[in-house]
């Protein structure tokens, strides 16, 4: 069932109580469980943080951690399967879904008590009715009764005379009330039943195809969780920066439309200005302000140089084409043209000269047009705080991708998590810098990676799709987020330079090699670049060419276009997909 009165029915039911968080492997959830705990603490609540990075992580940390608490909170998890089936927990535990991934699992949704979704079911898209998924069997189940009494009144005349003693009179009300049927008419009712009830299946499968036949994203987790801070009026500008990071990630990673994103800058523009005004703090060191503005879509160009940044951004890469002879000369051009020295170019953002960095913004927007990068200006947010310390909204997604990314012997899951969520936190500025140092080696080994892999015309089509086998395993790209930056920017790059009509059109699909010893690989379904909308298909698809190609799928992400199978099934697999979109 949904909640909608967060303060009351949500939070002011936890105080006191002890309480499970489990926390998904992505930005928006360490952001919002960032502030969760921001609210906990100050109510001196008890709580376990548990991150995980699919269906079975969430398995085991309940199983682990079920004997200390009755209340389990799921932020950007949970709310795409049955929990309760999945589980199997005792009826006093009660789950708060806070997840949005989409399309919600319809048990979750209609749950009576035990589960509990934040957010309003007036946003939600084509929620099936309840009385066209699940079927009432009472009725069947009364018939059965009267069939079986039926059967057994013809045993034997001794079972008969046992019971007309006790029964006698009921019995004698029933057929005064009801006609009595042959056993012909009750066999026709039995059919047509059975008949009724095959039908409404069909309709049920098709209803429920429907409702789960892509993938989607809806509201950003962190920015409904600060609204809830805002309402127990325990809001602060650390808070609402954390909304905004998780909201910028959703943008940056194409999970929501433009439109969308657009809609709540405003929302955050009032809280933006509501918290400054609030704000007595006249120590500019450790004041932090929050200011909207106009950005470039252009990575971490303000800790990078202009080049690289240029060169290294998937937009501005494959719009210039700057993997060719060509596209790098049209680079130099549009330096030329902006006024900017290519000393100053090759410098670090901030070393540039103060007028430079200041007519930068402008100098890229004028030649927006004629460098065909029309769509490069957006609107965002940046963090000041000190002196010298400025940071846009994607800086901190970018430097919080790599740190999640950057998983190794010595280092797990778990640790790349509790350091992405430090590095949110200003006393840890060496982290933030470590983070972005990072996200420079990963964009730049994407570059090299889509410039051979075009170069050398590694992106093959069936008709249907085209698709990319990267044939060793990599240290960036085995990891899902990585791949799916790789995937993206490679389509965009082979839209950019194909000549083929139909190539805006098709989807990519992008494989990596996760474990040699295993034999397994990572597997990514990335949309066509002319859909405007982020739904995916490819979780339904991946399902059905699986059960066709009988290949055993891994889909324990709760994204359900990144999926893992062994690479020994990948040509089945592939064969059976293209004949499944054809």
């Amino acid at each position: 069932m949904f909640i909608q009165d967060l303060k009351n029915d949500f939070y002011r039911q936890l105080i006191g109580k002890r309480i499970l968080i489990i926390v998904n492997y992505d930005v928006d959830a360490i952001c919002a469980s960032k502030i969760l705990q921001s609210l906990f603490k100050y109510d001196h609540m008890l709580y376990t943080v548990v991150p995980i990075m699919g269906i079975t992580g969430l398995r085991r940390a309940y199983s682990e951690h079920q004997g200390d608490v009755k209340y389990v909170l799921l932020v950007n998890c949970g709310g795409c399967v049955d929990i309760v089936e999945l589980l199997q927990p005792s009826e006093d535990v009660t789950f708060y879904i806070c997840d949005s991934h989409r399309p919600l699992d319809v048990c979750n949704v209609y749950s009576d008590r035990q589960v509990c979704i934040l957010g309003d079911p007036a946003l939600e898209e084509n929620i099936p009715a309840f009385e066209s998924i699940f079927y009432d069997s009472d009725g069947e189940d009364d018939d059965e009764h009267e069939d079986g009494d039926d059967a057994d009144s013809g045993a034997g005349d001794s079972d008969a005379d046992a019971d007309e003693d006790r029964d006698g009179d009921s019995v004698e009300r029933e057929r005064q009330r009801a006609p009595k049927l042959s056993r012909m008419q009750r066999h026709e009712q039995r059919v047509m039943r059975q008949r009724a009830r095959r039908q409404w299946e069909l309709e049920r499968d098709r209803i429920m195809f429907d409702y789960t036949q892509f993938s989607y994203y809806g509201r950003s987790t962190a920015l409904l969780i600060f609204e809830l801070a805002w309402k127990l009026s325990k809001d602060n500008m650390d808070l609402l920066w954390w909304a905004i990071v998780g909201i910028s990630e959703q943008l940056l990673l194409g999970k929501i439309e433009s439109g969308a994103y657009t809609l709540e800058l405003e929302h955050i523009q009032s809280h933006v200005s509501r918290l400054t005004n609030k704000t007595n703090d006249q120590n500019t060191m450790s004041a932090s302000k929050i200011s909207f503005e106009n950005d470039l879509h252009l990575v971490l160009y303000r800790h990078w140089t202009v080049t690289e940044s240029m060169r290294y951004s998937r937009y501005s890469a494959c719009q210039m084409k700057l993997w060719t002879l060509r596209g790098e000369k049209r680079l130099h051009e549009l330096l030329v043209e902006m006024g900017l020295p290519l000393v100053a170019a090759r410098q670090t953002f901030s070393a540039m000269d103060m007028v430079l960095r200041k007519e930068f913004y402008t100098m890229v927007e004028q030649l927006a047009e004629k460098y065909s990068l029309p769509d490069i200006v957006y609107g965002t947010f940046t963090l000041s705080y000190g002196y010298r310390s400025r940071y846009a909204a994607a800086d901190y997604v970018y430097a919080l991708l790599a740190i999640l990314q950057s998983i190794k012997k010595h280092k797990t899951p778990e640790d790349c998590f509790m350091e992405a969520s430090d590095a949110l936190t200003r006393q840890h500025k060496d982290l933030l810098n470590g983070g972005i140092d990072n996200a420079k080696l990963l964009h730049a080994a994407i570059f090299r990676q889509v410039q051979s892999c075009l170069e050398a015309h590694q992106v093959h089509s069936t008709g249907s799709f085209f698709y990319y086998v990267l044939q060793e395993e990599h240290a960036f790209f085995s990891y899902p987020y990585a791949l799916a930056l790789l995937a993206k920017f490679v389509l965009h790059g082979h839209v950019a330079t194909t000549r083929a009509r139909q190539a805006p059109d098709l989807p990519l699909i992008a494989t990596c090699p996760l474990d040699a010893a295993q034999g397994m690989c990572l597997l990514v379904g990335i949309a066509p670049v002319r859909e405007d909308s982020p739904k995916n298909f490819f979780g339904k698809a991946f399902d059905q060419a699986a059960q066709k190609s009988k290949t055993s799928l891994l889909q324990d992400f709760f994204e359900p276009s990144i999926v893992q199978l062994r690479q020994s099934d990948l040509t089945r697999f592939l064969d059976a997909l293209t004949v499944l979109l054809t």
